[in-house]
C-alpha cells in the first residue's frame, strides 16, 4: 500500500517514526459524463483566467483569496514549515475509554506502520499499552492543510488512526424534531423480540447488491451478459400504521423463517399498558378534569 503521509507518533518523550496508509478502499463503480447526442466524453480542463492557457497539475499551487480578492500563493514548503508540533507528528494528548468516543465523530481510517527498525520496539510498546489498558489514545495531527483530531486504537497487530471531527463540528441533536408519542409495553416487547431474532448476522458476509446489479447492467450493455430482471415494486409507503403490533409480530416470524428457525406465536395481551410518555398538555387536561369533578361534587343541588 502506498503511504499518504509520513511522520512520527509523539508518545511523551518517545518518538515512533511511522507511515500512514489508507485502511479502507472504495469499490464504487465510476461513471463518466458523456454527450447524449454522440457519446463524446465531457472533460473538465484547468485553465488560467488571465492568459487562457490549459495547465498541468505541476503548474498549479494553492492560493488564499483575501477579502479584497487578492490571491496569495501558499506552497507545500510553507505548510511543512508551520510552527506546529503536529506538522509532522501525531501527538498523543490523552488516553480515554473507547466508550467515551461518540461514533458520530469518527471519520476516515488509516493504518500506521513503523518505518524503521529502530521504530519497531516503541511501536510494539505503544500497541501493547493500548491493548492492555483497554483504552484508546486521542491525538492531534496535521494532514491535508489542516490540524485534525484523531483516535489511535489497536486492530490485531496494527495501530489504527481514525480521523475525528472536532467537537464544534458536531451539530446539536436539539435541531432534530422528536415526535411526542406513546407506545405500549407489548409493542416494545415485540420490537425487542424482532431485534433478538435479527441478532447474530455476520456482517462480513454482507454484499453490496446494488453494485452487483449495476455490474450486470454494464455487462448486458457491453454484450457479455444479460440484463437483470427488474425488482418487484415495493408497496407505497403509508404514514398511517394500521396495527403496529401485528406488523412487528409478522416481521419476527418472517425473520425466523428466513433464518430457518421455527416460527412461534405470541398471544397479544388483552390490556396494553402504556410505556409512560404522556404529553404535558395531556397531563394538564387530566388534572383540570379531576379538579372540576371535585368542585361539582361539593356544590348543593338546586331545587
Amino acid at each position: 500500500m502506498r503511504p499518504i503521509w509520513s511522520g512520527a507518533i509523539s508518545f511523551g518523550l518517545v518518538t515512533i517514526p511511522i507511515k500512514v496508509v489508507p485502511a479502507t478502499e472504495s469499490h464504487d463503480i465510476s461513471f463518466r459524463q458523456i454527450h447524449t447526442a454522440d457519446g463524446g466524453r465531457i472533460r473538465y480542463r484547468k485553465v488560467c483566467e488571465i492568459d487562457g492557457q490549459q495547465l498541468r497539475q505541476d503548474e498549479i499551487v494553492r492560493g488564499y483569496e483575501t477579502a479584497t480578492g487578492t490571491l496569495i500563493p501558499v506552497t507545500d514548503e510553507d505548510l511543512d514549515n508551520l510552527p506546529l508540533p503536529t506538522a509532522k507528528a501525531i501527538e498523543i494528548v490523552s488516553f480515554v475509554p473507547a466508550a467515551s468516543i461518540d461514533p458520530i465523530q469518527i471519520g476516515a481510517s488509516y493504518y500506521l506502520a513503523a518505518t524503521e527498525t529502530v521504530a519497531a520496539k516503541p511501536y510494539e510498546l505503544l500497541r501493547q499499552a493500548l491493548e492492555r489498558s483497554s483504552k484508546v489514545a486521542v491525538a492531534k495531527f496535521a494532514m491535508r492543510d489542516r490540524e485534525r483530531l484523531g483516535l489511535l486504537r489497536v486492530k490485531g497487530d496494527v495501530i489504527v488512526l481514525h480521523a475525528l471531527r472536532w467537537p464544534d463540528e458536531i451539530r446539536s441533536t436539539a435541531q432534530v424534531p422528536v415526535p411526542d408519542v406513546a407506545v405500549t409495553d407489548d409493542e416494545v416487547d415485540a420490537a425487542v423480540r424482532l431485534a433478538d431474532t435479527l441478532t447474530g448476522t455476520d456482517i462480513g458476509e454482507l454484499r453490496d447488491k446494488y453494485r452487483d446489479a449495476l455490474k450486470e447492467v454494464i455487462a448486458a450493455k457491453t454484450g457479455t451478459g444479460t440484463m437483470p430482471a427488474p425488482a418487484e415494486e415495493a408497496p407505497p409507503a403509508s404514514a398511517e400504521v394500521v396495527d403496529l403490533m401485528a406488523m412487528l409480530e409478522k416481521s419476527v416470524q418472517e425473520a425466523k423463517t428466513t433464518r430457518g428457525e421455527p416460527a412461534t406465536v405470541h398471544p397479544l395481551s388483552a390490556t396494553k399498558k402504556t410505556a409512560a410518555k404522556k404529553t404535558g398538555s395531556g397531563a394538564a387536561a387530566a388534572k383540570k378534569t379531576a379538579a372540576k369533578k371535585t368542585t361539582t361534587k361539593g356544590k348543593p343541588r338546586s331545587a
